[in-house]
This record gives C-alpha cells, structure tokens and sequence, in this order.
C-alpha cells in the first residue's frame, strides 16, 4: 500500500498526487517505488484532503520542523487542495509548509498561481535543473513544450514576492558542471536561494 505521508531524512512528507506534467529522465520514481520509510509512494489513486488530513493525525507531527509538500508526483497538480491541507496542518502544529515543484503551477492552472501563496506557504523549492530552455526539456521533457523554462524563470520571480523562502535546486549528478555553474548564477541573478540535490 502506498504511503501519503512519509518521514524522508528526518523530515515529514505528503506524497500527494503522482501526476506531473514532467517526465525527468533523472526522476527517482524512474528507479524505485521506495523512498524514505516508505515502502511504495506509487498512489492507486489520490488520497483526499480527508484522508491526508487523517493521515497526518497518526503522526507526531510537532517533532519535525516543517512539513513537505513533496512525492512521486507534482504537489501543485492539486495546487487547491494543498493548500487547504497547508491551513491545516497551520492551525494544528503551527508549522511551517514547504512545496517542492517543478515550477510549472501556472501551466498546470493556465493562470498565474504564486498570489495564491500568500501568507499560506513559509518555502517554495523550485527544481530549474538545466540552464536554458532546449537543455531543460531534453532532460526533463515537459508535456507543455520548451516554453516551461521561461514559465519556471516567470515562476520564480514571482513567488518570492509572496513567499518568504525561495529556493533554485538542481540535481547535480544529472547535468554538467558548467550547467550547475549557470544555474547558480541564473539564482542569484533572480535573487533567491541555491540548492544542489
């Protein structure tokens, strides 16, 4: 049976959908149906809010600094929901919510979604992975064509206009050190964080 929430590193995580509308040749779903103290994350089905929320009451949820929005899918393919699920888990532990995300919520919602955010979500930790538009959708093959990198870039600046913590990550092992290299200037050119993974 698929697990919704998971401690990964010591951290707690919601596996909410396992829809995305990107198909990353690096993704570790590609490799394994296992992460963390979950046995499988591969979802028959989405869990609802009810269920999650029911879930979440079968943890110790004050033991852990914040709570990820973070599975084998894109959190914000169920971008409404999630935050709901954020007001919860907010006015039960007070902790604070972090999505990690391919970026691409405004693709999903054919709107602009980071107002949505506001006051809502404490980290948005947004995957770039490449540095520039042709290179990301070879490695990430995004249903929404080469015009997903500039969305992501649209994305990133922003939410952090709404959100107090943005990060840029990458998955270092699946690109080159010039890439990396580049990503982290396109961070600091945007004026957010810089992760590797």
């Amino acid at each position: 049976m698929a697990s919704i929430v998971y401690d990964y590193f010591g951290g707690l995580y919601i596996n909410l959908t396992n829809k995305c509308p990107n198909a990353c040749r690096f993704c570790i779903r590609n490799f394994t149906d296992s992460l963390g103290d979950a046995d499988s994350l591969v979802l028959d089905k989405d869990p609802s809010v009810e269920e999650v929320k029911a879930e979440l009451r079968q943890w110790d949820v004050s033991r852990y600094d914040e709570v990820v929005f973070c599975g084998y899918g894109e959190p914000t393919e169920r971008l409404k929901d999630l935050l709901e699920l954020a007001a919860f888990i907010k006015a039960s532990w007070g902790k604070p919510v972090r999505i990690n995300t391919n970026g691409l919520a405004d693709l999903i919602w054919g709107e602009e979604t980071a107002p949505w955010l506001k006051g809502k979500i404490d980290m948005v930790s947004i995957s770039l992975n490449e540095a520039d538009r042709d290179k990301y959708y070879d490695l990430c093959m995004p249903r929404f064509g080469r015009e997903s990198y500039d969305a992501i870039l649209k994305y990133i600046q922003d939410v952090k206009q709404y959100v107090p913590r943005v990060t840029v990550s990458v998955v270092s092992s699946a690109i080159s050190r010039e890439s990396l290299d580049k990503c982290r200037a396109k961070a600091a050119e945007l004026g957010v964080e810089f992760k590797m993974r």
